[in-house]
């Protein structure tokens, strides 16, 4: 596969060549503080003299660079490897990824068992907090040094760095705001907004006020990337940033026209194609449609080199039994039971999880997630890629909006379209309306988004209830509500102490 940026080469980049500031890249305080920014001269930013790849572009390189770096949510623990440690948190607390087996006890006691989301002295409630305004910093001194959050670029290579940069801040506050809030409430102050590279403290913002940045800033993104043809998924284009600004409105709610109508575009651009039935179960030497930034579905993703330096603390040391593995030794990850269950034994994805009870990897996503063809692999290094967004989101977040909307035949249509590839007959989707075919979305979104990260933002969504199946080892077949206080994380410890105006652990 062709690969025009090496994210760790930009990473080197930037370190080197502003070693003498902490700049970007180091980010070492927990929110708004010890941040220096490195300023840059128009003429610099309008020439991109400084690299072969120009200040922008080297800028927004090293900010997509800590999206897989480990420690960036600012621990040693084999849990903190960038975005995707995340999806891995979400998926936890939604119910969904169960953890069956528990040997060396990562995610058990402050994910599994809630401790984090009732304990602001937990670490994880500073990693998540830490990771996320670090990108958003990042952002910050991006934008900053192409004319601020007004500015409108004339080159349109630094139009592009700057609707990356802000898609990217807006992604990072969306997150912020799904850990820290329990549901929307647009009055309640819930986070330290920065939008410029300050060194300076300040008081939690209002949902609301976060939000309009949020979706000013998407807006902003996808007028900016407006003839962005990007040289490598990694990289954030117009379709993300509508995919994007969709998660936000529908996050808010009362915007369902809207997300029809950005996820309708995406859809009707053609650059994606839904995965096909043979794509969907890893078989050896097969085709496996999530490994792999090439899949004709994925939006957004970045491909995985040995150059990026991963092996067990990545994504895929952590989920993927295939890999040299936590999954593999000993801290199994299995799709919640009940979930499995829900799964027709005519429908494709059932495959894509070991479905032999008798086997200690029972529901493990054996044939969703495969690296290589030997159980524990052949390679401690990690070359398989990551994946942020597929275009089956913009089908599910249609046909979700759409149903809330009342326009239940575009739902149905929608729906039908991801299903036509997953069950032999979809005619059963002509007869759900009203709440049924709601329902019928959120499983699907469920079923087909499982181990992506997503399972979580549909829950607080769709304000639904998560309840554990048999193979969870806490909580089994307890009702948890989206806006239970277990279901959010609490404002870190050290932002406590360290910012004087956020001075209390309840949000």
């Amino acid at each position: 596969m062709r690969k025009i940026l090496k994210l760790t080469l930009v990473a080197a980049i930037l370190s080197f060549s502003f070693g003498c500031n902490e700049d970007i890249l180091d980010n070492s305080g927990v929110s708004g503080t010890s941040q220096q920014t490195t300023n840059l001269t128009s003429a610099q930013l309008e020439q991109g003299a400084l690299t072969n790849l120009g200040i922008p572009a080297a800028f927004v390189g090293g900010m997509y660079a800590q999206m897989i770096q480990f420690g960036s949510g600012g621990t040693t623990g084999h849990d903190d490897f960038g975005h995707k440690s995340y999806d891995v948190f979400s998926d936890m607390l939604s119910g969904d990824m169960a953890l069956s087996v528990s040997t060396y006890g990562w995610y058990r006691a402050s994910i599994t068992e809630f401790q984090a989301a009732q304990d602001f002295t937990f670490g994880d409630n500073r990693q998540v907090w830490r990771y996320y305004y670090r990108i958003v910093r990042s952002a910050n001194g991006i934008i900053q040094n192409l004319g601020g959050n007004d500015a409108v670029p004339v080159v349109d290579a630094n139009k592009y760095s700057m609707g990356q940069a802000k898609a990217m801040r807006a992604h990072s506050y969306f997150y912020l705001t799904q850990y820290y809030q329990r549901e929307y409430n647009g009055s309640e102050a819930i986070l330290p907004m920065y939008d410029t590279p300050s060194g300076t403290n300040v008081a939690k913002s209002t949902a609301a006020e976060i939000y309009d940045l949020m979706e000013k800033d998407l807006r902003d993104a996808i007028s900016l990337l407006n003839g962005f043809n990007r040289t490598a998924k990694s990289s954030v284009n117009q379709d993300v940033a509508k995919v994007l600004l969709a998660y936000v409105l529908g996050a808010r709610g009362g915007n369902d026209a809207e997300v029809a109508s950005l996820t309708q575009e995406v859809i009707n651009s053609g650059n994606y194609n839904i995965l096909s039935t043979s794509e969907l179960v890893a078989a050896a030497g097969g085709v496996n449609g999530f490994d792999d930034v090439a899949s004709p579905s994925w939006m957004w993703g970045i491909d995985i080199t040995a150059n990026n330096g991963l092996g067990l603390v990545s994504w895929w040391g952590q989920i993927d039994s295939w890999s040299y593995s936590y999954a593999w030794a000993g801290d199994y990850k299995a799709i919640d039971a009940d979930l499995y269950a829900a799964i027709p034994a005519s429908d494709a994805r059932k495959a894509q999880f070991f479905g032999n009870p008798a086997s200690g990897r029972y529901l493990q996503p054996l044939y969703k997630f495969r690296a290589s063809d030997q159980i524990g692999g052949a390679s401690q290094t990690v070359t398989a890629d990551y994946v942020y967004m597929r275009v089956e989101e913009a089908y599910l977040l249609n046909a979700e909006a759409n149903a809330n909307e009342g326009n239940e035949a575009a739902a149905r249509t929608s729906l039908k379209a991801v299903m036509t590839n997953r069950v032999p007959d979809v005619t059963y989707i002509d007869a759900l309306s009203g709440q049924a075919l709601k329902d019928e979305i959120y499983l699907q979104t469920r079923i087909e988004l499982w181990g992506e990260g997503k399972s979580f933002l549909a829950l607080k969504r769709t304000k639904r209830t998560a309840t554990r199946g048999s193979n969870h080892l806490s909580f089994v077949g307890v009702p948890i509500p989206y806006n239970d206080e277990r279901m959010q994380f609490e404002i870190p410890l050290d932002e406590i102490q360290n910012n004087p105006f956020v001075n209390d652990q309840n949000n």
